[in-house]
């Protein structure tokens, strides 16, 4: 991957989102649902963002991923002009610095856990004792050491997005995207998951965006952006 670099050196920021427009087809109209998105967000901060469902911020995020490319604008991530690369380019970028954590747990159910997170280390080039290592650790940070032999569907909803939330962090990346990381777990459950996702990012010092409809969620982080009516604002 040949990434090109921000000509913002001065910034600090490790995320800058620049001016961002992006716009559906539905049916023979076109729904504007990102109109000149602009922010910046710090390394190791930790943001919610909310809006009403169908706000844009699943758009968002695959703007950050790489998942998508903006109409208009940017989206520059520690330096890298995701614009600017194309399409395996950004499966090499998307690889290497993000993690992703879902609503659906998105674990592949033929694989154990440990190899849940052994095919992402694989992916990344990690070595075999490497992987070795980073699979028992981080499984021990979300109390499912002894769960490593173990497929996903055996396992409750709060272990499989731990296992989840593992799998995100186990190749160290920069940036984690969380979408609606609670949606499917009971209020006992989504407190117990949280806390463990909010301990590790704060140990690790990644990056996390999440979006989010609630309030007490939101309040777990350094501060919260609002998307509404394609702009994205800090939450009054």
């Amino acid at each position: 991957m040949s990434p090109t670099s921000s000509s913002s050196t001065a910034s600090t920021a490790l995320i800058e989102l620049r001016g961002l427009r992006r716009s559906f087809t539905e049916g023979e109209k076109q729904h504007l649902v990102l109109d000149g998105v602009t922010a910046q967000i710090d390394r190791g901060e930790t943001v919610a963002l909310r809006g009403r469902s169908g706000s844009g911020k699943s758009t968002l995020l695959n703007l950050i991923s790489g998942i998508d490319t903006p109409d208009e604008g940017s989206v520059v991530v520690a330096g890298i002009n995701l614009t600017d690369l194309d399409e395996r380019e950004r499966t090499l970028y998307r690889r290497e610095h993000i993690g992703f954590v879902y609503q659906a747990f998105n674990l592949i159910p033929t694989l154990s856990v440990a190899d849940n997170l052994r095919l992402v280390l694989e992916l990344n080039g990690v070595s075999k004792p490497e992987t070795a290592d980073r699979i028992a650790g981080h499984l021990d940070a979300v109390d499912l050491g002894d769960r490593a032999a173990s497929f996903p569907d055996v396992l409750s909803g709060g272990e499989q997005q731990r296992v989840a939330i593992a799998r995100a962090l186990c190749h160290e990346p920069s940036v984690i995207l969380a979408d609606e990381p609670t949606g499917n777990l009971d209020d006992a459950t989504a407190d117990n998951v949280l806390a463990v996702l909010s301990k590790l990012i704060r140990e690790t010092g990644a990056t996390m965006i999440m979006a989010t409809h609630s309030n007490s969620i939101a309040a777990t982080c350094d501060r919260t952006l609002e998307l509404h009516n394609g702009k994205l604002e800090p939450s009054r």
